[in-house]
């Protein structure tokens, strides 16, 4: 019994994520992934071909052709878990609707933090596309270019094209007249929380505050999530513990990561003030294990700051003591990484923050 109730909580706080994400699956990440995410690492399918068509020979058939698909190995870097304690009840004595009440908040709490980290995958992932200042008369003809950009680099325009935005940007795009909202788009839309449509773009608005970004569209057959339980949620009695006396808690322990195939297929638009950087290996004495970031291009000054993995990403005019970032010189602070980690760099000016840019670490880029 103990063992179906920890597959039915797993399956309810599951639920509830996915209720709760705004990059949802299907909409901006897909799931195709092979193995075991608990192992420490899956193969995801990397296709930048399509299969070749050829006219057909009857006398002679047909050559065959091979496929292009790579298999990409994915490594799992994020391990989270939840343990809220339950005082006054034992594991068998919790009120159904405590734990009810419980696993509804661990599935919100562990969307939020999901999609914080999906955030910055797909912005450390894409390709950023720098933008004049937006406006409700230059913000279609905007969208309508990255439209264009997107087109011609074969991403596939087959009405599951993605659109993110902030709340600044989507009260621009609610005064465009070319606007469709998602009630005369119909039901299954509306179900899937995406709130109307421009230029081909699926739209969804996104509350992230990142500094200097408006949006980022994409295709969901370029960025794969994976996620699951390496420890299924549960009621734990921890009467036995020495610590706690009549108290249970309710644990759970999942592993998850996300990555972007193809880097021209997730554009993240910034108005102006936004960084470009690249990352190189660490040189000299005590390199092993780091790596050197460069700012190549948008910097406002020369003083900036890094985080590696933030739990929160950098807002615009955030104070340098709020940020709390490590000092960077450009071209030469050596950081200590490992493969799949996320560099998020910031530029400083009056002692604020003013642009910023992610970096996905990969075993290249480390000494």
């Amino acid at each position: 019994m103990a063992h179906e109730l920890q597959e039915r909580y797993s399956e309810l706080v599951l639920a509830k994520l996915r209720d709760e994400l705004v990059l949802s699956d299907g909409f901006v990440f897909n799931n195709d992934y092979e193995g075991d995410p608990t192992a420490g690492a899956v193969k995801i399918p990397q296709r930048d071909t399509e299969v070749a068509v050829s006219d057909y020979d009857k006398a002679n058939g047909i050559s065959a052709t091979s496929g292009s698909t790579g298999y990409v190995t994915m490594p799992i870097s994020k391990d989270k878990a939840v343990n809220e304690i339950i005082d006054g009840y034992d594991a068998e004595g919790v009120p159904d609707d405590l734990v009810a009440d419980r696993l509804d908040s661990a599935g919100y709490s562990m969307a939020a933090q999901v999609d914080t980290d999906g955030g910055a995958a797909l912005l450390s992932g894409g390709t950023v596309t720098n933008v004049a200042e937006l406006t409700k008369d230059n913000i279609y003809a905007t969208i309508v270019d990255i439209r264009r950009d997107m087109s011609k680099a074969k991403v596939p325009n087959d009405g599951r094209r993605f659109l993110l935005v902030t709340p600044d940007a989507f009260a621009l795009i609610l005064k465009s007249p070319e606007f469709i909202s998602a009630s005369d788009l119909g039901d299954s839309v509306k179900q899937n929380g995406i709130l109307g449509k421009i230029a081909g773009f699926l739209v969804k608005e996104w509350n992230d505050t990142t500094a200097n970004l408006a949006m980022i569209a994409g295709h969901p057959r370029f960025a794969t999530r994976v996620l699951e339980f390496s420890v299924p949620v549960h009621i734990e009695d921890l009467n036995g513990s020495g610590k706690y006396i009549g108290a249970s808690a309710v644990q759970g322990r999942y592993v998850y990561d996300h990555k972007v195939l193809r880097s021209v297929a997730v554009r993240c638009v910034y108005t102006p003030g936004s960084l470009t950087a690249s990352l190189a290996k660490a040189t000299g004495e005590g390199s092993t294990g780091k790596t050197v970031v460069t700012v190549t291009a948008g910097n406002t000054g020369t003083t900036y700051a890094y985080k590696v993995n933030p739990t929160a990403r950098a807002t615009f005019d955030e104070t340098a003591t709020a940020y709390a970032g490590t000092s960077l010189t450009s071209g030469t602070t050596a950081i200590e990484v490992s493969a799949g980690d996320v560099i998020e760099v910031v530029n400083l000016s009056s002692s604020k923050v003013k642009a910023v840019t992610y970096l996905t670490v990969t075993s290249d880029d480390i000494a």
